[in-house]
């Protein structure tokens, strides 16, 4: 999309570093209007952002119009054609309104309206170009600059080859980029391909806490039958603590363990509904559990993971537990596409772990499903708006004790508050209770309906508003142990807003996100290309992160799977990495390589993971589909090692009833030539089929005729053109008529990887 230039100023012009010829610097000004554009261009234009790039091109139109087709011509012949003279590229810094307002803020909250029509982009140029057009210019006295006429910008997911070409480069040049001891030998392609296994790494953890990986103690029984022995009391229950010891009869390189199971009650954390713990409802098998228990460990985890085995479920838990189990370590979660990692974040958002710990970065964190916003900025106004409602629960809590409400201002006095006023009536109450209890009479006629926990709890008035009576009176020891969830819900109040001191002291937006990012969050997700895009800025703001999850793995490039690894500055030489879990399948869609001979020759559309399996390194590859009917099924767990089905698709209802109106679960139709026309490419690599199109849209209004939700069903084809024709199907024959309807989806096959629907 482009736009005519209004203006255009080279406005400063750095002096060459030691040792350069060409300028360190050279910033520019371009003022383009918005005027007489429709309201979604403008909303386009005006989405501009720090590090995007733009096209500046002077146009010399022929003096012959050209009339034949674009297919047919090549690079030089297009300049020819059209009158392109120069082009030249620019990176954005800001932009501006006619008010000189800047509206390219990163965080929402900061973003201004623009104003006017105008607009003005702050830019860089090209210090090596702009050097050898002070030469050229020079030699023939014209001027380059002052003749751009035409600013372009491509759609923003199309817009990131200059950041990630520069990580690239920084990662080739650099001296001090190093992946862990463990995974080196490996990532070379030598030495043994197990040897990053987590049960021969010498930092096995042996002893950790499941919580709620298992639902009870058959589940957890029946998880490991390889094991020799299990020490597991009959009247345990969840959350379970495993510790697996090596068998005193087993050789060291033997796997024969003795495992024993340890139980404890789960602690009451207050008395209102948001205060009971979120728990893990999946079954998980027993090749799940061995994945699970890998991940969790030091060490390489590969999971193969075939269509409807569980992956996503089963690295979520393993985020689960390495989130509760190693509270100092931060967790990175990867992925290849924004659907997989927004599937991924979507399962995380519903454990128990405080939203406060979560970030998600990069753009497709507006496609989440959520109305709380997970991006930096929604983190940073989150935590702003959490300290107002704390510090409002502070002085509700200072009212109930009649104690001065202004000591709820700041974080800080509220934590003067809690060692002066709250702490020490704890400290009093429970000295009290230890006190030997005085015996009292009890006037004729009367019951006692309290102990003595409720008489002298003093925080009675603050949780009045708590869903039914705070105390039963069926013990002291249960008013007790209501008592002390109470505490620890202040506790974990004055705990928040200890977090949130930093981000009253920092004023600045930038630095309270960049606060948030390095310091405060726990799980950080994003992209693969959002990770290429950032890699400089996080290394400089001492970005730092233990255990690392990528999923998809096996459609990503390599040097996109390595970039991940080297987010973060060594400390003395050694990477601080102490997990990496890949998980992916590579029997399924390759990285897409759309240039033939790089893919053919230069072995591009081979993934890490593909080429670590090609290795011979150790996966861990899930056996049981949940997804599908079994006769769906088998169209393709041919391709995999024991690839089995969940009971429940073979017992439950929905699977084993007829699908109505329709003879075959599925169908393979060759659909001929349409209109006399089939395949065919309006522009290059753009395919469609007229013929297909109709069919399936056919096929579509059929099923919702027979009674089918709509919202069930989804179109998939494997050409972008195919769905556009597709989509222009559906809104010619079905979108404005309510018998029909929309499908729930119309994509590409690549853009569905991951979910499902009843009916595809």
């Amino acid at each position: 999309m482009g736009l005519p230039v209004t203006g255009f100023n080279v406005t400063e012009v750095k002096k060459p570093r030691v040792g350069e010829s060409v300028p360190a610097k050279v910033s520019a000004e371009l003022t383009y209007t918005l005027a007489n554009t429709m309201h979604r261009v403008r909303d386009e234009w005006d989405q501009f952002r720090e590090h995007d790039v733009v096209f500046l091109v002077t146009l010399e139109p022929p003096a012959t119009q050209f009339t034949g087709r674009l297919e047919d011509l090549d690079v030089g012949e297009f300049r020819e054609a059209f009158g392109v003279t120069y082009i030249r590229g620019a990176e954005i810094l800001e932009v501006l309104d006619e008010e000189g307002n800047v509206i390219s803020d990163p965080n929402p909250r900061d973003r201004k309206t623009p104003v006017g029509d105008v607009r003005t982009v702050r830019c860089i140029l090209d210090s090596g170009q702009y050097d050898q057009d002070l030469d050229f210019m020079t030699r023939s006295g014209g001027d380059i600059y002052s003749s751009l006429n035409l600013v372009i910008r491509r759609k923003a997911k199309e817009n990131n080859f200059k950041a990630v070409l520069e990580t690239i480069r920084s990662l080739i040049s650099s001296q001090d980029t190093a992946i862990p001891d463990w995974l080196h030998n490996l990532f070379l392609g030598f030495g043994n391909p197990g040897a990053a296994q987590y049960f021969r790494m010498p930092t096995q953890i042996r002893k950790f806490d499941w919580r709620d990986t298992f639902l009870d103690r058959d589940h957890l029984l029946a998880s490991f039958p390889e094991v020799e022995t299990i020490n597991c009391d009959e009247d345990l229950s969840p959350p379970f603590v495993l510790d697996f010891q090596q068998s005193a009869e087993s050789k060291p390189e033997d796997r024969t363990e003795v495992l024993t199971v340890t139980s404890y009650p789960r602690v009451n954390q207050g008395p209102y509904p948001e205060c009971a713990p979120r728990l893990n409802a999946v079954r998980f098998t027993q090749v799940q559990v061995e994945a699970i228990r890998s991940g969790v460990n030091p060490g390489l985890t590969m999971i193969v993971g075939p269509p409807g085995t569980g992956k996503t479920d089963t690295a979520v838990q393993i985020v689960n537990l390495l989130y509760h189990n190693f509270q100092d370590q931060k967790i990175l979660l990867v992925a290849h596409s924004n659907q997989a990692l927004n599937d991924l974040f979507d399962k995380i958002v519903a454990l128990d772990i405080p939203e406060r710990y979560l970030i998600r970065l990069g753009q497709g964190v507006k496609e989440l499903e959520h109305d709380t916003d997970y991006s930096r900025w929604g983190r940073v106004n989150f935590m702003l708006q959490r300290r107002l409602e704390l510090l409002t629960e502070v002085q509700r809590l200072a009212r109930s004790l009649n104690e001065d409400e202004s000591m709820a201002h700041t974080c800080e006095t509220a934590q003067h508050f809690l060692l002066m006023h709250v702490q020490s009536r704890w400290d009093k109450y429970l000295k009290l209770l230890k006190e030997p209890k005085k015996a009292e009479p009890t006037p004729e006629g009367h019951a006692i309906t309290q102990t003595r926990v409720a008489q002298m709890f003093p925080f009675c008035a603050f949780f009045n508003n708590a869903p039914g009576v705070l105390f039963q009176g069926l013990s002291e020891e249960d008013d007790l142990e209501i008592a002390e969830g109470c505490m620890r819900y202040i506790t974990n109040v004055f705990q928040e807003l200890e977090e949130c001191h930093a981000f009253e002291l920092l004023r600045n937006g930038r630095d309270r996100g960049n606060y948030l990012l390095t310091r405060h969050a726990r799980i950080i997700a994003m992209t693969c290309t959002h990770a290429a895009l950032t890699r400089s800025r996080l290394v400089d703001m001492s970005f730092k992160y233990d255990n690392l999850i990528i999923e998809e793995t096996a459609q990503i490039l390599e040097v996109e799977t390595f970039i991940p690894m080297l987010l973060q500055k060594n400390e003395r030489g050694v990477s601080r990495l102490k997990r990496v879990c890949l998980i992916g399948d590579h029997h399924q869609l390759p990285p897409v390589v759309q240039n033939r001979a790089i893919q053919r020759y230069g072995k591009l559309d081979q993934s890490l993971f593909t080429r670590f399996v090609r290795l011979q390194t150790p996966t861990v590859d899930l056996n049981m589909q949940g997804r599908m009917r079994p006769s769906l099924a088998k169209l393709f767990n041919w391709r995999y090692k024991n690839l089995g089905d969940l009971p429940q698709v073979v017992t439950s209802q929905m699977f084993r009833l007829a699908n109505a109106g329709l003879s075959y679960e599925y169908q393979m139709i060759d659909v001929p030539d349409f209109e006399g026309r089939g395949e065919h490419t309006p522009s290059p690599h753009f395919f469609q089929n007229l013929g297909e199109a109709e069919a399936v849209v056919a096929l579509f209004m059929y099923m919702r005729l027979v009674g089918y939700p709509a919202n069930k069903i989804t179109i998939l084809t494997t050409y972008n053109g195919q769905k556009h024709l597709i989509r222009d199907v559906v809104r010619t024959r079905c979108s404005w008529n309510p018998l029909f309807g929309e499908p729930s989806k119309i994509v590409t096959v690549d853009k569905f990887q991951g979910q499902q629907n009843d009916y595809v």
